[in-house]
Parts: C-alpha cells; structure tokens; sequence
C-alpha cells in the first residue's frame, strides 16, 4: 500500500473543503474524509486514465489538484454517501448501502465479465465498482460480496448460515436477496441453517445488539453459558419517555424467543383489596415458572414498584414491592426472564434496582436521524420507491418522532399510492402523509446503558 499522503492535511478540494483523515490507501488512490464530513477519492493520473479508456466513468467526474508539482484527480461524494475500498473499508451498516452495492457488482459485471474486483473503490453516489488492478491474490464474485457485508470477512456471500452469523444487522432472507440481486443466482449453501434465525430490531442498533448478546447468545449457548456460573438471562429493565418504544422491543423479543409471555400491569394484577395484588402477583410468577422458559413483561413498572419510603406508602404497597424483590431473583432460577418498563425510573424503589434483582437498567431514548434511517430502510426494501425520494431526509424529519410513527409513513404511504393508481411509492404522497402526523418537542436522547 501507498502509505504517504498525496496531500498534506487541510489541503484545498476542488470543491471548497479541506482534506482531513486518510482512512485507505493503495499504489494508485487515497480515500480521506473532508471538512464536510463526507468522503473523497484521490487518485494518480494513470488509474484514471484507465477507467476513462475502459469506459467505467465519464473523463469530467474527477477534478484535477496539484500539489508540490504532481497532479492528481479528486472527486469528493455528496454527504452520506459512501466512498470505500472493498478490501480496507469503510464498509456497509445499512441495508440500502448493501443493496446498492450489489446493483453496482451486477452493473459492472454486465459491462465487464473478466476483471476481478478484489480491490475495487466503490462509489455509492454513482453505484459504481471501479477496479485498481493490483497484482494481490483476486476473489470470485461471491466472496467480493461476502467480503463487502462482513466487513472483510473471507466468505462467500453464498455460504447462507455462515454469512448471517458475521452479519448480524441483515435478516437471512434479505441476505438472499442481496446475493440475487448482484446476479449471483440460489446457489446457497445451508450448512449452520440453525443460526439464519437473527434477532433484528430496526432502528433500535444498540438494544438488538444488547438482546443478542445477554439474551439470545445465552440461551443459544446455555451449555457453554453454565460452565461459568450463568444459567439464565438476567431482569432488565427498559426506561424513557412515552413513544420511545420500549414495548415494541419487548414484543419483537418475545416473539422471537418464542416463549409464553406473561404480563403484569394494572389490568392485570390491580385491585382495590389489601393483599390482592401481591397474591395476583405470585400467581403470575408461578404460572411462568411452571411454563418455563418463559417471559414476564412488567408494564408501568412503577406503579407497583414505586419507592416504599413515600409518604403515601401504606402497609399493602410495602407488601406488594417485597412480593417483587422476592420472586424477581427466584424468576431468574425458575428460567423465567424479566422485564420491566418504566417512564419514571426515579419513582421506582431502589431495592428493586439493584445487582441481583435487575441487573440490567437501559435507557431508550427517542430515536435519532440514523435510527430511523435504518428502520426506513429495512421497511422500504423491496417496495417500489421512487428514485426521487430521499431516505435520509425523511429519517432527518422523523427524528424524535416514535418509531411507530416511521412505520405508519411506509404504510400509509403504500396505501395513498395504490389509491392513486401509481407505480410508485414518492415523495408527494410521502409529503401528504408527514403533514397529518402530530409535532414533536425536540425531546431526543440516545439509548445507553445504565449497568
């Protein structure tokens, strides 16, 4: 690899921005990030000179830089799109930038059947594979694409079970479609076909991520799990504001698990008479443990949880937070997961909140632009969306919003096309359908952890 900069930092672009980090390099090309906060190619006269004289690009795309009496030719791609090398990265984190490099390898391949692209740049703006021609060791077309969603991986992308395992943040079935969709046809291979079946929860990256590891990776290696003393998921808690979504995580968990689901909330176990609440309680729990493995889903937590040193505490609310600290331990033992959701965590007593009771206490905030960039793009994938609509804006207008709200805009949106009589979901009817949505205050926070 090339490892000297072709120009100094904070070097004028032909755009106006200034060059910042290098972040990969080769004999012939640098990709650094710019003062804009996007991506930028540099490359040598030679390299460019070929891709003209092949036909791969257009000879204005790239704009001549000269710096201490060499040349080069940058081009600098608008914000949020990628500029990557598919051996050094940066490499994918969503789905539409998955599917669109599997476009550009079909695209290429259809112009040139021959040259490896084992080293190829990869221009996301332009949907284009651009070869480097190294003399390293080239990969199939299968193992491109493997390499490019596993993050450097050497797989190939028609090894089905093997890839989904490096690739927790794509569902297998979208796997299939990327690999049909880069013209590599259904030749899958099904060995590890146990673990296709992934836990995605779109637009919530830190919390599917938190569920995979101390929840699912648990239960799938209990064996290995108890050889340490860990025999069972611990309780969690998840806390924020009203929207943030919370329940439907819980939801998606338990549907994924596959487990009985058990709820307490005041429909539940509310009641008027001392001492009735907390037996409603322990027969819930026991209910659970006798079905077990199994889920209890504590709704509006603190209202059955809330801090016994209140002034309105009376003997039969002391009665029902010691049920809680009794049999959320005893749950845990029993195979029984836990999970309570609070809007007001400071309400909830502190004995409750402790190691060995919830373990785990987690913040859900609002979604951010990125969050709901990745659920829109797990729900536009394969509707048919028009060219014109912008996913990141609209992630950028539904940012704060719950991610309910997200969902609702995909729907609705289908259904006024359809209405319409178009072929395509775009950005008028889009436009409609955010207009009848609710404001939101500029309330929004990042999940995080609260261990």
């Amino acid at each position: 690899m090339f490892r000297e900069d072709f120009m100094p930092l904070g070097s004028v672009l032909p755009d106006g921005t200034r060059k910042r980090r290098l972040i990969a390099n080769g004999e012939a090309w640098q990709i650094f990030t710019t003062s804009a906060d996007n991506y930028a190619l540099a490359v040598l006269p030679e390299l460019l000179g070929r891709w003209i004289e092949e036909g791969f690009i257009g000879e204005n795309l790239f704009a001549p830089v000269e710096v201490n009496a060499s040349q080069f030719f940058v081009l600098a791609c608008k914000k949020d799109y990628l500029i990557a090398s598919v051996q050094y990265g940066p490499y994918p984190s969503t789905s539409v930038e998955a599917h669109t490099f599997a476009v550009s390898l079909r695209e290429f391949r259809n112009k040139d059947g021959k040259t490896s692209l084992h080293d190829a740049i990869y221009l996301e703006q332009f949907a284009l594979l651009l070869p480097t021609y190294t003399r390293t060791e080239p990969l199939s077309d299968d193992c491109v694409l493997g390499a490019w969603l596993s993050a450097g991986v050497n797989v190939s992308a028609s090894s089905l079970g093997q890839l989904s395992k490096l690739v927790s943040w794509l569902p297998a079935q979208e796997i299939r479609a990327i690999v049909r969709e880069a013209g590599l046809g259904d030749n899958f291979s099904e060995e590890n076909t146990e673990h296709e079946k992934i836990f995605r929860l779109p637009g919530r990256p830190a919390l599917e991520a938190f569920f995979n590891e101390y929840v699912i990776d648990i239960v799938r290696n209990e064996e290995k799990y108890s050889r340490v003393g860990i025999n069972f998921p611990s309780a969690i808690v998840l806390y924020g504001p009203p929207g943030c979504g919370k329940t439907f995580a819980v939801e998606k968990l338990a549907e994924f698990l596959g487990w009985p689901c058990y709820r307490i909330d005041s429909s539940t176990v509310g009641s008027p008479y001392i001492h009735e609440t907390s037996r409603k309680t322990g027969e819930i729990f026991d209910e659970a443990a006798k079905n077990s493995p199994s889920v209890i889903v504590i709704d509006e937590m603190d209202a059955f949880m809330s801090d016994r040193t209140a002034n309105n505490s009376g003997t039969h609310h002391v009665e029902e937070v010691s049920e809680f600290l009794r049999r959320i331990p005893e749950a845990s033992r029993s195979r029984v997961l836990v999970i309570g959701m609070t809007n007001r965590l400071e309400a909830v007593d502190p004995a409750l909140l402790r190691r060995g009771r919830f373990d785990h206490v987690i913040e859900v905030g609002m979604p951010s632009a990125d969050e709901v960039r990745e659920l829109l793009s797990s729900l536009f994938a394969g509707l048919p969306l028009s060219g014109e609509v912008n996913v990141s804006e609209l992630a950028g207008r539904l940012a704060g919003h719950p991610l309910s709200d997200a969902a609702f805009v995909v729907k609705e949106a289908g259904r006024l096309s359809v209405r319409a009589g178009r072929e395509n979901i775009d950005s008028e009817i889009i436009e409609h359908v955010l207009f009848s949505l609710p404001q939101q205050k500029d309330n929004r926070r990042k999940i995080g952890f609260n261990e």
